[in-house]
């Protein structure tokens, strides 16, 4: 298992990790497999989105904020319930194939760590399994 640091700088934010992702993937050797990506943190998430255009990002965190507010009469004693319900929907985990030694992603996407709970420094996991005959 590999482990990347990723430093977040607002509240809500979405941090692009693919060349990191990209880098571990070259240094394992595996040509042909899985990456796994997870996130241990519970306020946190990973998703694949796109990446050329930064109002794509922009506009995913204005309408999560509004759909799930900061501030909503929550029981959670912390004040950090909206950055739960954020990181369930979204997820901690995620795969992505991997062939010829590079992450299979389309033409615009790319893996994003989000904070939900921020800022903060915080971890991701990969683990990658081969599948080489």
């Amino acid at each position: 298992m590999d482990e990347l640091t990723v430093k977040t700088y607002r509240q809500t934010d979405m941090v692009n990790i693919t060349s990191q992702l990209q880098a571990i993937v070259r240094t394992t050797g595996i040509e042909r497999g899985i990456c796994t990506v997870f996130v241990p943190h519970t306020t946190a998430g990973v998703t694949i989105n796109e990446n050329a255009d930064p109002d794509v990002i922009r506009d995913m965190i204005m309408e999560m904020n509004k759909i799930i507010p900061f501030s909503d009469g929550y029981a959670h004693s912390e004040g950090n319930s909206a950055a739960h319900i954020k990181s369930s929907l979204f997820g901690c985990s995620l795969s992505v194939i991997v062939e010829g030694g590079c992450l299979q992603l389309g033409n615009w996407q790319s893996v994003f760590f989000c904070e939900f709970d921020g800022p903060r420094t915080r971890k991701v996991w990969v683990q990658m399994l081969s599948a080489e005959k």
